[in-house]
């Protein structure tokens, strides 16, 4: 049983004291002492529950954000198709949102599930004591969402960093553009504009909607760096998902996918607008008759050759390519197709049923950017309570690395982009994009979980090799994830500090406490049989001269290694 801090006997007695009519002068800080008191203490993890004292927190359920913009860009058009969108509020939101108040009344291990499905999704995560100070701030939601339209990130030192040649692998025959990519996402240490951005882009890369499709010969590495590139600074400049869509249907990299005016013009229809009318091809290959792709380095030319007998296609006439795609991002069925590919890409557990409502709530509201949509499902009800699915290997990878402190090695996103490729899980190389967002088949899921256990948990630096970056042992997690602070180290009582060692790591991970049974697995191996003293192998006391817990880090790698054969590590759970 672990001892009970005088943090936790200064909450019960001056919590105490509130039933004794304070005067009101005094009840602000009886409030604060008690919340100060509670985050205080390991020992006392179940009095950061406190419900009504989070109401009294989180009146303001609007997150005090402002979207007004009056700049005259957002007017300019041509024939009816806007350049530029501005974000819509989250209040105008068809698909009901989690509000900060309803999350607040979560217990706290509900609130640690649904801040790492929140977290994970956008490939993030903190560690557990700066997680554990976010949810229990009052305004956890608010917060992100707010962050999600700063500028903090400095992307001048993350294209630097990322660019390094002693930190980070390139080579003229190796993909270094997913690469940066992969890597862009650990250099960043913000959720902010910048981040939001560049995770949309990727997002909307691995669908069929956006895919580079590298796998083709018409198509090369570089293509994804382009298509992923331009997403991200149409989203910077503003540009509505309508018209960066366009710009990408008309560009080079589309057509290098699908390349004859008959074959581009069916998928752009089936695609986006879920029009599978066969009726309609010849329509859309006659306005494309002068569009083509040269063999000759794959070239997207557009001939002097333009059709001119209008085709009655969205509800009116359409005559050349150009017309054809405006009018179709354009069409509502353009709005309804893309909502529904990322629904369907988010909510892999529901039924078409449930899809179709999610879809319709989410149209409703009328999107205009990808942000909209995309921020309107990761920020609702449906998804942060009601989901439960198979996290993707980006969304472990990125969440565990953040949550470990992890420090990565040269070949890290060499690495792993060779993993994600054994998963049949390749960043942006599919035609179709990743027809299944996880890892699902015995084969595929036994490369996820190797990789994860092998290459992340099982993993440690300290010393010398946090300095370098190109040594075989110089990546993990490093030394302060088994810091005195970050559990309750009691010198002279090795069962009370394994308690709580154990269970941080758990909450760490999976977010919840490791069962009676699994506790005792665990000391009966660390402790000797009177459970006074530590296994050599084991001992927390001994720390060596170079920073580093050997024996601790033995300790750590058990409890990590049993949690990666846990198939919680793997879901996002669902919240009743």
């Amino acid at each position: 049983m672990i001892s009970k801090s005088p943090a936790v006997h200064l909450f019960k007695n001056t919590c105490k004291i509130s039933r004794h009519r304070p005067r009101p002068q005094t009840l602000f800080f009886i409030l604060i002492t008690c919340l100060f008191s509670a985050n205080l203490s390991h020992a006392a993890d179940d009095f950061l529950l406190l419900p009504a004292v989070n109401l009294l927190l989180s009146r303001n359920t609007t997150c005090g954000m402002s979207y007004a913009d009056n700049n005259p860009k957002y007017d300019l058009q041509y024939k009816g198709l806007y350049y530029y969108q501005n974000e819509m509020s989250h209040t105008r939101y068809g698909l009901q949102q989690l509000s900060d108040s309803d999350f607040n009344q979560l217990s706290l291990t509900d609130r640690r599930k649904v801040a790492d499905k929140l977290l994970s999704s956008l490939f993030f995560g903190y560690p557990a004591k700066a997680l554990d100070q976010r949810i229990t701030s009052s305004s956890f939601l608010c917060s992100v969402r707010r962050g999600l339209f700063e500028k903090k990130n400095d992307m001048a030192r993350v294209e630097k960093e990322i660019r390094n040649d002693e930190r980070y692998y390139h080579h003229e025959y190796y993909n270094n553009d997913v690469h940066d990519i992969l890597a862009r996402f650990y250099a960043m240490q913000y959720l902010d504009s910048h981040y939001l951005h560049n995770w949309v882009a990727y997002i909307l890369t691995q669908t069929i909607m956006f895919s580079p499709a590298y796998e083709l010969e018409s198509s090369h590495y570089p293509n994804s760096s382009r298509v992923y590139n331009w997403l991200v600074m149409d989203m910077d400049d503003d540009v509505g998902m309508r018209h960066s869509t366009f710009l990408h249907m008309t560009g080079s990299d589309n057509w290098r996918r699908f390349r004859s005016p008959e074959d581009n013009g069916r998928e752009m229809l089936e695609i986006f607008t879920f029009d599978f009318n066969d009726a309609d091809v010849p329509k859309a290959a006659t306005t494309l008759q002068n569009w083509y792709l040269d063999a000759d380095a794959d070239t997207l030319v557009i001939g002097l050759n333009e059709n001119v007998i209008p085709q009655s296609l969205f509800g009116t006439s359409v005559t050349t390519g150009f017309d054809f795609y405006r009018e179709l991002v354009k069409s509502d069925g353009f709005i309804n197709g893309s909502v529904r590919r990322l629904v369907d890409f988010f909510f892999t557990d529901h039924d078409e049923v449930q899809k179709a409502g999610i879809t319709h709530s989410i149209v409703t509201s009328h999107p205009e950017t990808w942000e909209d949509v995309l921020l309107q499902i990761l920020f609702s009800r449906e998804y942060l309570l009601k989901t439960s699915r198979v996290k993707s290997a980006e969304e472990l990878f990125y969440s565990l690395t953040k949550k470990l402190e992890y420090k990565h090695w040269k070949y890290t996103f060499v690495h792993f982009n060779d993993a994600l490729i054994d998963m049949n899980q390749a960043a942006m190389k599919y035609k179709l994009g990743k027809l299944e967002r996880t890892p699902l088949d015995t084969l595929s899921f036994a490369h996820y979980h190797k990789y994860i256990r092998e290459r992340i948990l099982l993993r440690n630096v300290c010393g010398e090799g946090e300095k370098v970056y190109d040594s075989w042992d110089s990546y993990g997690w490093r030394p302060q994830l088994l810091d005195n602070d970050r559990f309750n180290y009691i010198a002279d009582n090795p069962e009370a500090t394994l308690d709580s060692f154990i269970t941080y790591l758990f909450k760490l991970t999976i977010h919840r406490k490791p069962t009676y049974q699994e506790m005792e697995m665990f000391k009966n191996n660390m402790l000797t049989t009177d459970r006074r003293e530590y296994q050599w192998r084991y001992n927390f006391r001994r720390v060596n001269d170079d920073g580093c817990y050997s024996w601790r880090e033995n300790a750590a790698e058990d409890v990590l290694d049993y949690i990666s054969r846990l198939s919680e590590l793997y879901m996002f759970q669902e919240v009743r």
